[in-house]
Protein backbone atom coordinates (compact mmCIF):
# COMPACT_ATOMS: atom_id res chain seq x y z
CA UNK A 1 0.00 0.00 0.00
CA UNK A 2 0.95 3.37 -0.58
CA UNK A 3 -0.50 7.39 0.11
CA UNK A 4 -0.22 10.15 -1.85
CA UNK A 5 -1.33 13.88 -1.04
CA UNK A 6 -4.68 14.56 -3.65
CA UNK A 7 -7.56 17.10 -4.32
CA UNK A 8 -9.74 14.74 -5.81
CA UNK A 9 -13.16 15.84 -3.87
CA UNK A 10 -14.83 13.08 -6.17
CA UNK A 11 -12.23 10.26 -4.89
CA UNK A 12 -12.75 11.72 -1.08
CA UNK A 13 -16.26 12.33 -1.22
CA UNK A 14 -16.90 8.32 -2.61
CA UNK A 15 -14.13 7.13 0.58
CA UNK A 16 -15.93 9.10 2.78
CA UNK A 17 -19.08 6.80 2.24
CA UNK A 18 -18.14 3.83 5.07
CA UNK A 19 -17.01 6.77 7.95
CA UNK A 20 -20.12 8.85 7.79
CA UNK A 21 -22.40 5.73 7.66
CA UNK A 22 -20.88 4.65 10.38
CA UNK A 23 -21.54 8.04 11.76
CA UNK A 24 -25.16 7.72 11.05
CA UNK A 25 -25.92 4.63 12.15
CA UNK A 26 -24.62 4.93 15.57
CA UNK A 27 -25.00 8.71 15.75
CA UNK A 28 -28.51 9.09 13.66
CA UNK A 29 -29.71 11.95 16.11
CA UNK A 30 -26.27 14.03 15.58
CA UNK A 31 -25.66 12.83 11.40
CA UNK A 32 -27.16 12.83 7.70
CA UNK A 33 -27.33 9.80 6.00
CA UNK A 34 -24.29 9.76 3.31
CA UNK A 35 -25.04 11.92 0.31
CA UNK A 36 -22.61 12.20 -2.41
CA UNK A 37 -23.50 15.00 -4.08
CA UNK A 38 -23.68 17.28 -0.78
CA UNK A 39 -20.53 15.60 0.81
CA UNK A 40 -18.44 16.08 -2.68
CA UNK A 41 -19.71 20.02 -2.32
CA UNK A 42 -18.13 20.39 0.59
CA UNK A 43 -14.80 18.42 -0.05
CA UNK A 44 -14.95 20.13 -3.71
CA UNK A 45 -14.57 23.65 -1.37
CA UNK A 46 -12.22 22.09 1.20
CA UNK A 47 -9.12 20.56 -0.92
CA UNK A 48 -8.72 24.20 -2.54
CA UNK A 49 -8.13 25.64 0.94
CA UNK A 50 -4.59 25.48 2.26
CA UNK A 51 -5.54 24.73 5.33
CA UNK A 52 -6.38 21.25 4.18
CA UNK A 53 -4.55 17.90 3.29
CA UNK A 54 -6.09 14.79 1.95
CA UNK A 55 -3.98 11.62 1.64
CA UNK A 56 -4.60 8.79 -0.20
CA UNK A 57 -3.97 5.17 0.71
CA UNK A 58 -4.27 3.22 -2.21
CA UNK A 59 -3.43 -0.62 -2.99
CA UNK A 60 -1.78 -0.86 -6.67
CA UNK A 61 -3.76 1.32 -8.35
CA UNK A 62 -7.51 1.06 -6.29
CA UNK A 63 -7.80 3.74 -3.60
CA UNK A 64 -8.69 2.02 -0.38
CA UNK A 65 -8.88 4.94 2.07
CA UNK A 66 -7.82 8.36 2.96
CA UNK A 67 -6.87 10.58 5.73
CA UNK A 68 -8.79 14.19 6.15
CA UNK A 69 -6.62 16.73 8.21
CA UNK A 70 -6.40 20.25 8.92
CA UNK A 71 -3.79 22.38 9.64
CA UNK A 72 -5.03 24.70 13.00
CA UNK A 73 -3.24 27.61 14.44
CA UNK A 74 -4.29 28.57 18.10
CA UNK A 75 -3.34 32.15 18.61
CA UNK A 76 -2.07 33.17 22.11
CA UNK A 77 -4.46 35.09 24.39
CA UNK A 78 -4.76 35.63 28.09
CA UNK A 79 -5.76 32.27 28.55
CA UNK A 80 -4.31 29.87 26.32
CA UNK A 81 -0.61 29.89 25.17
CA UNK A 82 -0.63 29.27 21.48
CA UNK A 83 0.25 26.23 19.10
CA UNK A 84 -0.23 24.88 16.04
CA UNK A 85 -1.42 21.92 15.43
CA UNK A 86 -2.59 18.96 13.04
CA UNK A 87 -5.86 17.84 13.65
CA UNK A 88 -7.24 14.70 12.15
CA UNK A 89 -11.07 15.16 10.74
CA UNK A 90 -11.40 11.66 9.24
CA UNK A 91 -9.50 8.53 8.94
CA UNK A 92 -11.62 6.01 6.30
CA UNK A 93 -10.30 2.44 5.24
CA UNK A 94 -12.87 0.15 3.15
CA UNK A 95 -13.59 -2.55 5.32
CA UNK A 96 -11.76 -4.91 3.16
CA UNK A 97 -8.88 -3.21 4.13
CA UNK A 98 -8.43 -2.46 7.29
CA UNK A 99 -6.07 -4.22 9.93
CA UNK A 100 -3.89 -4.15 7.52
CA UNK A 101 -1.05 -1.68 8.16
CA UNK A 102 -3.16 0.94 6.17
CA UNK A 103 -4.49 3.62 8.78
CA UNK A 104 -0.63 3.55 10.06
CA UNK A 105 0.54 4.29 6.92
CA UNK A 106 -1.54 7.48 7.36
CA UNK A 107 -0.67 8.28 10.34
CA UNK A 108 2.59 8.20 9.01
CA UNK A 109 2.32 10.73 6.23
CA UNK A 110 0.13 12.84 8.91
CA UNK A 111 3.47 13.32 11.21
CA UNK A 112 5.86 13.23 8.47
CA UNK A 113 3.51 16.39 7.29
CA UNK A 114 3.75 17.83 10.77
CA UNK A 115 7.65 17.33 11.59
CA UNK A 116 8.00 19.11 7.61
CA UNK A 117 6.00 22.22 8.95
CA UNK A 118 7.31 22.27 12.55
CA UNK A 119 4.21 21.22 14.19
CA UNK A 120 4.79 19.04 17.49
CA UNK A 121 1.13 18.31 17.84
CA UNK A 122 -1.38 16.20 16.31
CA UNK A 123 -4.82 16.05 17.52
CA UNK A 124 -8.12 14.59 16.93
CA UNK A 125 -11.35 13.50 18.31
CA UNK A 126 -13.46 10.65 17.75
CA UNK A 127 -17.15 9.41 18.76
CA UNK A 128 -17.35 7.51 22.25
CA UNK A 129 -19.07 4.35 20.46
CA UNK A 130 -16.62 4.16 17.80
CA UNK A 131 -14.40 1.59 19.47
CA UNK A 132 -12.51 0.67 15.88
CA UNK A 133 -11.35 4.31 16.16
CA UNK A 134 -10.63 4.45 20.09
CA UNK A 135 -8.36 1.17 19.61
CA UNK A 136 -6.70 2.24 16.67
CA UNK A 137 -5.35 5.79 17.81
CA UNK A 138 -4.33 4.01 21.56
CA UNK A 139 -2.47 1.60 19.28
CA UNK A 140 -0.88 4.85 17.43
CA UNK A 141 0.07 5.89 21.17
CA UNK A 142 -2.43 8.89 21.78
CA UNK A 143 -3.37 10.14 25.25
CA UNK A 144 -6.47 11.80 26.28
CA UNK A 145 -5.89 15.54 27.21
CA UNK A 146 -9.75 16.81 26.98
CA UNK A 147 -12.88 15.18 28.05
CA UNK A 148 -16.18 16.39 26.06
CA UNK A 149 -19.69 15.69 27.72
CA UNK A 150 -22.91 16.44 26.65
CA UNK A 151 -26.79 16.26 28.84
CA UNK A 152 -29.86 16.05 27.07
CA UNK A 153 -32.54 17.75 28.03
Amino acid sequence: MKVRQVKDAKLISQLNRPVQELHYTLYPEFFHKYNERDIYNVFNRLVESDHFIFFLLEEGEKAVGYAWIEIRDYPENPFIKGYKSLYVHQISIIEEKRHKGGGSLLMASIYRIAKEKDINIVELDYWVKNESAKNFYKKEQFETQRECVFKRL
